[in-house]
């Protein structure tokens, strides 16, 4: 007797599925797992490429996930941390009492945290504290609940605040400076004249009280002598005049290569501060050909910062407000950076005298701003101009510096 042949899909009535459905039931399930798999594989590089700090807990406060930038800030290794209670990464007392948060809000359902940004403490392995934002996330699935926080170091926040604070009294005191020099040169410039002038006159003044009265005394003899000294004098006036020229415009600065780029836009947080909420649209652009310029970083974006708010204030009554900061090459082994905005342009009467020393179009300006950044560009071996926007309404001011290689070799 042989045995009886058994389908091997098995009894329908036994639970079994005929070969086709059992293979479609098949397929689907590798696709659930391909799509299961694809979507981990997206989380990872999500939790491996976010720039916070990212970490999932579950409903009772147990580490399920902890990203790359959370490895870097706390000091943990994702799998020292995973299964670990998350107050692992608290001080005291905020540890010891996270749980009860977490035990009073699956009781009462009342958040205090969840969908909020809030300032806390966190701790390092090391046990140091650091002030954090943190900003939570909610998911409940088939009745689990689940979290995710978001974790920024503020510390870092307060160190660029605290640079772009320090770089703004640099700024400022090399504004104030530059243009007390800028003033004195002019006004050496403009005193000398007049001082040669009375000099001149009080040589000539001597001369014809020689024709006079020959005498060294009497009346005319002491007002000869009064004259003669009075000109020494004016000419000692001129002399010290001169040499103050020559020493506010020799300037003596160090130049060294810095990366165009980040200092063009260190320069624009320090002059942006409070344009958003003008209105103002901002773009940067810079050619990736633009690396490194042989400059004095600080009185360059003096000279940028000082440009940068011209504009904003140019466009303050209009209505369309774009602001367009580039850096390309430009020919002899120069770039040029250049400052657009759409406020009403230049009018035809200020332009020939716009870099003119005491000039200036704003009712409480000393007109000394762009007199001094065209001195500062010109000192580093550029140009400094305005022209209108050739993109639309508006002006553009442009400077040009002189390239340099990267330091250490490898091209600019």
């Amino acid at each position: 007797m042989g045995q009886d042949k058994v389908p091997s899909t098995g009894n329908i009535e036994g639970g079994a599925l005929p070969a086709g459905e059992a293979d479609k039931a098949a397929r689907e399930m590798r696709g659930v797992l391909q799509a299961l798999a694809e979507r981990e594989a997206q989380l990872r590089a999500v939790m491996a490429s976010v720039p916070d700090a990212m970490i999932m807990i579950d409903g009772q406060g147990v580490i399920e996930a902890f990203s790359v930038a959370a490895e870097r800030l706390f000091g943990w290794s994702a799998a020292e941390m995973v299964g670990q209670n998350v107050s692992r990464l608290m001080p005291e007392p905020y540890a010891s009492q996270h749980d009860g948060y977490l035990g009073r809000y699956h009781a009462t359902g009342q958040t205090r945290v969840v969908g909020m940004s809030r300032v806390v403490l966190g701790q390092r392995r090391d046990g140091s504290t650091f002030p954090m934002e943190l900003h939570i996330g909610e998911t409940v699935s088939h009745g689990r609940r689940a979290f995710t926080g978001f974790v920024r170091d503020l510390t870092e926040r307060q160190e660029t605040q605290a640079r772009l604070h320090e770089l703004q009294a640099e700024l400022a005191h090399m504004s104030r400076f530059t243009a007390m020099g800028e003033m004195a040169s002019t006004l050496a410039h403009e005193l000398n004249q007049p001082l040669t002038a009375v000099a001149t006159y009080l040589n000539g003044c001597r001369r014809l009280f020689e024709r006079l009265d020959g005498t060294e005394s009497g009346p005319l003899g002491l007002l000869k002598d009064g004259v003669e000294r009075a000109g020494e004098q004016a000419l000692r006036a001129g002399q010290i005049i001169r040499r103050l020229r020559e020493f506010v415009t020799r300037g003596a600065t160090e130049h060294r290569a810095e990366p165009l780029p980040k200092l063009i836009e260190e320069a624009g947080a320090l002059a942006l501060i409070g344009s958003s909420e003008a209105g103002v649209r901002v773009r940067f652009g810079f050619d990736a050909e633009c690396g490194y310029v042989r400059v004095d970083k600080i009185q360059i974006q003096q000279v940028l910062v000082n440009l940068i708010r011209n504009a904003l204030e140019a466009m303050s009554e209009v209505e369309l407000r774009e602001l367009t900061i580039t850096a390309r090459p430009w020919p002899e082994e120069m770039v040029r950076v250049c400052v657009a905005d759409t406020g009403p342009g230049i009018a035809p009467e200020v332009e020939a005298q716009l870099f003119r020393p005491f000039v200036s179009t704003k009712s409480q300006g000393m007109g000394v701003g762009l007199s001094v950044s065209r001195s500062i560009i010109e000192a580093h071996g550029g140009r400094l101009w305005a022209e209108p926007n050739p993109a639309g309404q508006g002006a553009l001011f442009a400077f040009t510096l002189r390239a340099t290689p990267k330091p250490g070799g490898g091209g600019a």
